[in-house]
């Protein structure tokens, strides 16, 4: 059963669902800049985590990709998992004390700050989204905390966040930065090559030793159970009011960390990109992940030290 069904509309026949959504529960003065005839990922995917940010329009949304992957919530927290996971690997052991989280979307619990901020109070992060609902809501919930800024900026700009002068000023370019494509990069639905450049100008920039860490949807390509469902999705979601979504293979997935070392995602494995709940489980995988389980793809990847700076731990 899905835990937040009882959030969603009434269910309505499909020629008046768009009507019925389109007033629901819009606030009564929407924020500029926001269209409320468009969905927002960032308010669909904090609802699939249990979020209380969503608008009409986007609890349609919800209902309409629950029709093609029920359990799209738990592919949602298995993915909010991975980033806590990650960031503590990050943050823990390697020492890393900065982050760009690219698509960071509406502040929730367990946000990349509050994790590693436990492994190090000063640790800095930069929130970065284009939609300027979860940019005031970062700064409005998370602007007493001098070690965290929030950016308004499309990340398939790389430049706009790069360049941006507080980026520059609020994070120290000689140390490592971990920069997080998480369910970001695939709202890329045109030139196939866009995503690929974009971590490439970000791989280049960084300093050595920095991570680069993505989650993407994965394109099974087998004919499979899962590859119908992964197609019924990107064609539900073309047909929506939210952004689309384009799925990539494995080998796709990993030709966006441009030949980078992918770190391993369990002992006694090789470097590979995995699905979500496979990397550094925190306890055993019992049974057979569903479907939803099995589309999430990820990996983890590290910019080596270059020759003349030597890693703090070797």
């Amino acid at each position: 059963m899905n835990p937040y069904s009882h959030a969603l509309p009434p269910r309505l026949p499909a020629a008046d669902r768009a009507r019925e959504v389109r007033g629901m529960s819009e606030p009564p003065n929407i924020p500029p800049g926001v269209n409320p005839d468009r969905s927002s990922v960032a308010r669909v995917y904090g609802h699939l985590i249990g979020g209380k940010d969503a608008y009409g329009i986007d609890l349609g949304v919800v209902e309409q990709i629950q029709d093609v992957l029920p359990d799209a919530a738990a592919a949602a927290r298995e993915n909010r998992n991975f980033m806590i996971r990650m960031c503590r690997f990050l943050a823990f052991n390697e020492g890393v004390r900065q982050y760009i989280d690219c698509g960071s979307g509406l502040p929730t619990t367990e946000n990349v700050h509050q994790v590693v901020q436990r492994a190090d109070p000063d640790a800095k992060v930069v929130y970065v989204d284009y939609d300027p609902v979860v940019i005031t809501h970062c700064r409005a919930l998370l602007g007493g905390n001098d070690n965290i800024e929030c950016l308004q900026a499309d990340f398939f700009d790389p430049l706009s966040i790069l360049d941006d002068s507080m980026v520059q000023q609020h994070l120290n370019w000689n140390e490592p930065i971990a920069v997080l494509f998480l369910l970001a990069l695939h709202h890329h639905t045109g030139d196939r090559g866009v995503p690929a450049a974009v971590t490439k100008e970000f791989i280049d920039r960084l300093p050595s030793g920095s991570y680069l860490a993505i989650t993407h949807l994965l394109d099974p390509h087998d004919g499979s159970e899962d590859d119908a469902t992964v197609r019924a999705l990107l064609d539900t979601l073309d047909k929506s009011r939210m952004d689309n979504v384009t799925a990539r293979t494995a080998a796709e997935i990993k030709d966006l960390f441009h030949g980078l070392d992918l770190v391993p995602p369990g002992p006694g494995r090789e470097g590979e990109i995995t699905l979500v709940g496979d990397w550094w489980p925190d306890g055993p995988l019992l049974g057979e992940p569903t479907v939803a389980r099995r589309i999430v793809a990820c990996g983890i990847a590290r910019k080596p030290w270059c020759d003349t700076k030597v890693a703090r731990d070797e």
